[in-house]
């Protein structure tokens, strides 16, 4: 058969799809939305590569390069501060700078470096310190606002970030001296036990994508059938009909594409406005990879030809009417078999060998292939279990009987409507599963003592005075219930260097009050006046064997480092005979401490060299922002200083990034899914529309009509969500036997379930204003 007779039948088709009054328009139309929001989806899938490498770029560009580090002030020099701040969960980030020269590097995205005082801030920044929810980081940030930072100065447009001039910057007080800014460190290759993560996310998040585009290819069926029937009746023949119904699904999905450029275009646009998890991207960055998108662009046109032929292989178009109406043959379940086993059989030899964490590099091909068809077989399966099940349905009050009556005579459609919920749960259950085995792998403990203290900064001193006033400070503000105050510094051992020593031994000293000691060392007693020794016995830390080569009861130390002290002779301290020599305890950092504690009143803490005031605070949950309010204290004292949330677990980034990413991708899916399952449901009512009239016309009450809905839409989701538990727990269980790892909880599949049955609710609640409208006496009107 010649090409030209393919397409003048191709183009008849896409005339009837567009000049079929306003029922055809109507049908065409839900076709092209159903796929234009499945190819919106698949092009922004095909733009994440691009996303994130923009991302990394401008987040290495503005990076200073520790690379081009100098030692002496130049022209171009400057010193900076990296800065980073935490605001009511959210992150703000801000680098710090000080000219050293007339013609300094400029920051990417800002025009000039700020002047003293000033500073350059991004347009999410702006808006919160403009807001009443930015009092406090207003207090944080004692700078006057002088400009924008464009948009390569951020990874993304609702970063808060902020560039400025500080003229509290020293060579004593500073990350470092910059000449430009350039490429950052690059990032360690992500280990197998992510990439296995990353590979089964795009298998599960893509597949019901592909899914919901093949079930939008098919909406109108019935009434396509009458159509095909009349054209044979016309003279037709089955050929003929069959690449016309292909040219009708052909101008569905190619105006589904322009439909989906159009929402994709859209989501481009809200892109920097609309954050999920956490992120958003710049429109700029919503570009798909060229040969994913040529790609895309290609197979759904010709997926919708090849899925219309393949629909219509057991059909029989005659004259008088389709061979539908008869009862149809039982589907096969052997060939479904054989594609869940040819799943399994790719998968199974890859879990023989253990995937160790320490690997960068899997089977990603075989993983993808043997997960792509196992969920596609899985997907198969559901028509065969729905038409075997409600075939045996009777009985059951009116509502029900209508339901399953409809069932039985359409459950194909039925299927076909929840088959990417199937996909999307099945790997659900299975990423879930993977998730709980790894998480452990990547989640170590801290050893932090959150009960102890939430807070930790330590804040650079002239003097101890100065030291002292910081942990009063810390201790009067508000929401502040207790701090852990110590005045830190170093002794050294007095005297003359000893034979094969390169400097003098060293240890630690701290100055505080009883209470705050007793979170360092297991105390007997204390008084103020007291001095203890403590030792950590081999536990991580310091070694004790410095602090016995230092100091100890009735031992000379010196407060000065002898060999760098010029200013005469060095000043020392003679630690009392009295002092106690006790073990060391864990402190609210996790951290073993050992040396010299001593009470105020056991030395003059104004003696110290280089003191620092060490804090850990606990915070009243009861006072809103109390972690706001101490931050600020510590910003006002020195802005130069950080403070450190105390955590339980500390999650590694790569798999918080991927993690990220999947809840991204999971959250878009399941709105997929949503949304196809309601647009398949009322292209479902619309199309029985007549039926629907006649029932009313008979006294059907408009209640029974809606739990019919409701059952129709309730069997198929519970059946496909029964073999997606079974399926999704078949393949995580395969998938864990490939890393090694054992089931932490058979019940992960719970929250799906229960996602499944919202859905179930949602799509009905949805659907009952077309119902209701449908319902009306002059719906059996014929012209």
């Amino acid at each position: 058969m010649s090409m030209r007779t393919w397409a003048r039948d191709l183009a008849l088709g896409a005339r009837f799809a567009v000049t079929g009054g306003r029922g055809g328009w109507l049908r065409t139309a839900l076709t092209a939305t159903g796929i234009g929001l499945g190819v919106a989806l698949l092009l922004v899938a095909a733009s994440l590569p691009n996303m994130l490498f923009q991302r990394e770029v401008r987040e290495s560009a503005r990076a200073v390069d520790a690379s081009e580090l100098v030692e002496r002030p130049g022209p171009d020099t400057f010193l900076y501060a990296d800065q980073s701040n935490v605001y009511r969960g959210d992150t703000v980030t801000g680098l710090l700078l000080r000219p050293e020269g007339a013609s300094p590097a400029v920051p990417p995205g800002a025009a000039k470096v700020p002047a003293a005082g000033e500073m350059l801030v991004s347009p999410a920044l702006r808006e919160l310190l403009g807001s009443p929810e930015g009092a406090l980081l207003r207090e944080r940030l004692p700078y006057k606002v002088t400009g924008t930072l464009g948009d390569a100065a951020l990874i993304g447009p609702a970063e808060l970030r902020y560039v400025a001039g500080s003229d509290v910057l020293t060579t004593d007080a500073f990350t470092g001296r910059g000449e430009r800014y350039g490429w950052s460190v690059p990032e360690e290759p992500m280990n197998a036990f992510l990439l296995l993560l990353v590979v089964i996310a795009c298998v599960v998040l893509l597949l019901p994508v592909l899914v919901f585009i093949a079930t939008a290819v098919r909406f109108g069926g019935e009434q396509r059938d009458r159509r095909l029937a009349a054209l044979r009746l016309v003279g037709a023949d089955t050929a003929m009909t069959r690449r016309i119904a292909a040219g009708e699904s052909l101008a569905g999905a190619l105006l589904g594409l322009a439909a989906g450029a159009g929402f994709f275009a859209l989501a481009g646009q809200l892109a920097g406005t609309v954050q999920i998890w956490d992120v958003n991207a710049f429109p700029s960055d919503m570009s798909p990879v060229p040969w994913l998108a040529a790609v895309i662009v290609a197979a759904v046109p010709v997926s919708a030809v090849v899925v219309s032929l393949f629909a219509l292989r057991g059909v029989a178009i005659e004259p008088l009417g389709v061979v539908r109406t008869a009862t149809p043959k039982p589907r096969r379940l052997a060939w479904r078999l054989v594609l869940v086993l040819a799943g399994a059989a790719l998968l199974v030899p890859t879990a023989g060998g253990e995937v160790r964490i320490e690997e960068t590099s899997i089977d990603a091909v075989g993983i993808a292939v043997g997960s792509t068809v196992a969920l596609v077989g899985l997907t198969t399966l559901l028509p065969w279990l729905v038409e075997a099940l409600v075939r045996r349905l009777r009985g059951g009050p009116v509502a029900w009987q209508l339901a399953t009556r409809r069932l039985q005579l359409s459950s194909g459609t039925a299927a076909r409507t929840v088959s990417g919920i199937v996909v999307a749960a099945a790997g659900a259950i299975a990423l879930q599963m993977l998730f709980q085995a790894m998480q452990n792998d990547f989640m170590r403990p801290t050893a932090m003592d959150t009960a102890r203290a939430q807070l930790e900064t330590k804040v650079a001193a002239r003097n101890a005075d100065d030291a002292r006033r910081a942990i009063e400070a810390l201790s009067g503000t508000k929401g502040v219930r207790s701090v852990v105050g110590t005045i830190e510094s170093s002794v050294w051992r007095a005297g003359p260097l000893r034979k094969g020593e390169d400097f003098a031994p060293v240890t630690s000293m701290a100055v505080g009050d009883c209470a705050s000691l007793r979170e360092f060392a297991r105390l007997p007693s204390c008084t103020d006046g007291d001095v203890f020794v403590v030792l950590a016995h081999g536990a991580q830390g310091p070694d004790d064997a410095w602090v016995a080569k230092t100091a100890g009861p009735g031992a000379v130390v010196a407060l000065r480092d002898p060999l760098g002290y010029a200013g005469g002779a060095v000043p020392t301290w003679r630690i009392p005979a009295s002092a106690r020599t006790v073990d060391a305890r864990p402190d609210p950092l996790g951290r073993v401490w050992s040396g010299v504690m001593a009470t105020p009143k056991a030395i003059d803490a104004t003696r110290l060299d280089a003191p620092e005031a060490g804090a850990m605070i606990r915070i009243d949950p009861a006072v809103p922002d109390a972690a706001e309010y101490v931050r600020n204290t510590v910003a006002r004292i020195d802005p130069l200083t950080r403070v450190q949330t105390l955590q339980d677990v500390e999650r590694d980034a790569q798999f918080s990034s991927v993690r990220t990413g999947i809840l991204i991708g999971a959250t878009l899916t399941m709105l997929l899914v949503a949304v196809s399952l309601l647009v398949t449901t009322l292209e479902q009512l619309r199309e029985r529309k007549r039926l629907l009239s006649s029932l009313v016309a008979f006294g059907t009450r408009r209640a029974t009509l809606g739990w019919s809905v409701l059952w129709q839409t309730a069997v198929p989701i519970v059946l496909g969500l029964a073999l997606s538990v079974a399926g999704g727990l078949a393949l995580g269980l395969v998938l864990l036997r490939m890393i090694g790892k054992p089931v932490e909880d058979w019940w992960v599949f719970l929250p799906v379930t229960g996602v499944g049955a919202a859905l179930i609710a949602l799509v009905t609640v949805l659907s009952l204003p077309l119902l209701w409208r449908l319902m009306r006496a002059d719906g059996l009107r014929t012209e």
